[in-house]
Parts: structure tokens; C-alpha cells; sequence
């Protein structure tokens, strides 16, 4: 099944606000097996508006449009979808009950502009959205379908749990997707091809592989489209491409790095804290965004100037005269620093030169040196990462979260 996305905001293509709702429903659609066959991102205009939906309805008969359903004048969406599906514009009750709970529940005062979030075209069928004011529409016409949600992510994440099964029971599917992904790190992408190429060259008509690279990893997904019936098929697939990844397997789930050095941790009752320069305390923050984290991550030390890499993590004066801020030598005191004074098992310490300025011959913009320890023993390693500050401190964050965990595995 194939549908449509629509995203309207002026805000979208001047790049004020990125869309991240055509993505959001790509994938929560690909759950049952649909899957997108046109993406528009267009203005808060009624002809654009128009002539997106004449499109997107010649090539399929869903069409998921986000965008443009505020209180304000420039929001048009609903005044456009009146006049392209007929009918009159009326107050539902239904709709106002649900403005005034989710304003009570804020603690804010209802005003009349909300209050005309009320009206809605006779033409549609109304699904409430209860953490927001702008109501979900469902329009059909010719066999067709619209639905019409809020732009606001958090609000258009909690629509789609109510849109999907309805969606799903107007247009029933035959098919599923099975989607199995590995994480693959240690070779290039081009190697990797390399290597599955015969296989790929195999695969059945239902089975597509992708090769989706991110700093210091490569996502390799496999999607089957079949029936339920046939899962095993998928599997048989997924095993293959598993035995010929092999040593360069990291984890057989599409979970973020951090998610699994916390379960290796937490398997093996080890905590972790970090010490960082150059990644500015990135390395902290990413694992810190995993539910539960707490009952293995202690904490970390942003140690940005020499000053607090001594007073904070013990680094020896004498080691920063020698080798400088940016070397193993003071990685590995910085790791062995927070192990003590944080009470941890484990580290993780960057230092570098993320640029764009203060590199050298020796140590160019991306030199990153970088130590992981584990119950007293260091593994160290100096990486140039390529990229501006932004992808260098993103990979940095990334190679030590993955040496991290290789790390762990081989105790």
C-alpha cells in the first residue's frame, strides 16, 4: 500500500523549522507494510495547497497532510480543504470540549481565536487530538482519503496512533514489512558492498537491502515485503547476512549505541563516567537520553581547560607540559580520574581539536585522542575525523561510545 505526505508551512522551505513529520510518518506507517510514494513540502498557500492534493490523489489514494491548522490567518489549511471537499463550515461541540480540557489542563485561558478551532468543514469526519487544540480531519472523496493533522511533531506523533489503525482497516493489506537491521562498524561501506555483493545479487524479488551510513557505523537494514505467514523466510535472510558481516557486527537490532553500552554495562553490573574535552560533555548527554540510564551512568566531567582536567580529574601538571592537552597521555589520566573520583568501573575521556580553528601540522583540526577504560585497564587510540565541528564531535561521541562497548565484550 502506497500513500502520500503533504507538509505545509511557509517556515518549512525558508528552513526556519525542519520537517521532521514526513519522516516521523514514513516510519510509523512502515510498521504495517505501507510505504511513501511522494513527499511534498509546500507553502501555506491555497493554490499550492490545491494543486499538492490533485497530485498526490493521481498517484495513490491516501493522502497524510501535516501543516497550516493553527488559529491565525496564516493558517489556510482548513479553509482550503472546505472548498476542495465541499460542504459547510460548522461548530462542533465535541471539538470545544476537547480545546477546553487540554487548556485546563495547561492552566491557560480559552480566547476566541482558539475557540474558532471549534469550526470545522461538515465535509469531514473529526478525530480529536487530545494534546493539542488543531482537530484531526478525515475527508474521502471518489474512494480516496485526506487526513489532515497538526504540524506540531509532538501532536502529529499522537494523531498517527489514532489515524494508523483506522487507516489500516479502511485500506487492509495482505503484505508486512519485516524489517531487521545490523550495525555494522570497522569497514567502509564500499567493502562492505563488496563483500554481500553476490548474495545482494540473490535476493528474491520481496527482499531489498540498504546501506545507511552514519558517523562511525554502517546501518545495513534488510526489509521483506510478504505475508505474515512467510516470516521465516525473512529471518533465513537476516541469518545469512549475519554470518557474512561476521567479526564486523556490532549489535543484529537497530538501537541507538548508547542503548546497547548500557545494557552491556548493566549485563555485567559496571557502571560508566565520562570525561570530556572536545565532545564537551556530548558523550554524557547521548546516553543520558536512554530511559533507565541512571542505574549505570554516574555522571561526567566536562574538563575544557587544563585547569579543570588537574583540579577535577587529578591530570598531572607535568603530563600537559609534555604531551599537551591533546594526547593519550592525558586521556588516560583523564579516564583514570573520573573512574576515582566519580566512584565508576568504567570511562570513557576525549580530548581534541574540533576546529575550526587551532590546528597544527601535528595535530590538524580533527585530531581527536581518546581512552576507554575497564576495572583499571586502558585502551587508547588517536583519530582524525573529517568534517566540521559539528561531525567531529559527533563521531568522536560515537567512537568512544563503540569502543566502549567492544571493550566490555572482550573482558
Amino acid at each position: 500500500m502506497k500513500f502520500s505526505v503533504i507538509a505545509i508551512g511557509d517556515e518549512l522551505l525558508i528552513g526556519q523549522v525542519t520537517d521532521t513529520n514526513t519522516g516521523e510518518i514514513a516510519r510509523r506507517f512502515g510498521e504495517i507494510g505501507w510505504e511513501v510514494a511522494d513527499a511534498l513540502v509546500i507553502a501555506d498557500d491555497a493554490e499550492a495547497i490545491t494543486a499538492a492534493i490533485d497530485r498526490a490523489f493521481r498517484a495513490t489514494d491516501v493522502v497524510l497532510m501535516t501543516g497550516g491548522l493553527g488559529p491565525t490567518k496564516d493558517d489556510i489549511t482548513k479553509q482550503t480543504l472546505l472548498r476542495y471537499f465541499g460542504g459547510e463550515m460548522v461548530f462542533d461541540e465535541s471539538v470545544l470540549a476537547n480545546i477546553e480540557n487540554v487548556f485546563e489542563r495547561r492552566g491557560l485561558t480559552l480566547n476566541e481565536l482558539t475557540r474558532r478551532q471549534a469550526e470545522v468543514p461538515s465535509s469531514c469526519k473529526v478525530i480529536q487530538n487530545e494534546v493539542g487544540t488543531a482537530p484531526i480531519m478525515w475527508f474521502e472523496k471518489d474512494g480516496k482519503v485526506l487526513v489532515s493533522m497538526p504540524g506540531v511533531p509532538f501532536e502529529m506523533r499522537a494523531a498517527l496512533e489514532k489515524v494508523v489503525p483506522q487507516l489500516e482497516a479502511r485500506f487492509p493489506n495482505d503484505l508486512i514489512i519485516i524489517r531487521r537491521t545490523l550495525l555494522v562498524t570497522d569497514i567502509t561501506e564500499s567493502a562492505l558492498a563488496q563483500r554481500l555483493e553476490e548474495w545482494e545479487a540473490s535476493l528474491p524479488t520481496f527482499a531489498h537491502l540498504a546501506y545507511l551510513p552514519q558517523p562511525g557505523l554502517i546501518r545495513l537494514r534488510l526489509d521483506c515485503h510478504i505475508c505474515e505467514n512467510e516470516a521465516n523466510e525473512a529471518n533465513r535472510l537476516f541469518d545469512e547476512m549475519k554470518a557474512l558481516v561476521g567479526e564486523n557486527m556490532l549489535f543484529d537490532d537497530d538501537k541507538p549505541l548508547e542503548a546497547i553500552l548500557l545494557a552491556e554495562l548493566k549485563r555485567r553490573g559496571l557502571t560508566v563516567a565520562t570525561a570530556e574535552s572536545c565532545t564537551g560533555g556530548n558523550i554524557a548527554h547521548r546516553i543520558t537520553t536512554i530511559a533507565g540510564s541512571s542505574e549505570a551512568f554516574v555522571g561526567g566531567i566536562v574538563a575544557y581547560s587544563n585547569k579543570v582536567k588537574i583540579s577535577q580529574l587529578g591530570v598531572n601538571t607535568d603530563t600537559l607540559n609534555e604531551y599537551g592537552a591533546v594526547s593519550i597521555a592525558v586521556v588516560e589520566e583523564m579516564a583514570s580520574g573520573a573512574c576515582r573520583h566519580l566512584g565508576a568501573d568504567c570511562a570513557m575521556a576525549t580530548s581534541g581539536i574540533a576546529g575550526p580553528g587551532g590546528g597544527t601540522d601535528e595535530k590538524p583540526v580533527g585530531t581527536v585522542c581518546m581512552t576507554v577504560a575497564v576495572n583499571g585497564h586502558v585502551e587508547s587510540a588517536t583519530y582524525r575525523f573529517p568534517g566540521n565541528r559539528e561531525r567531529v564531535i559527533d563521531r568522536a561521541t560515537s567512537t568512544a561510545i563503540i569502543s566502549l562497548i567492544k571493550e566490555l565484550r572482550k573482558q
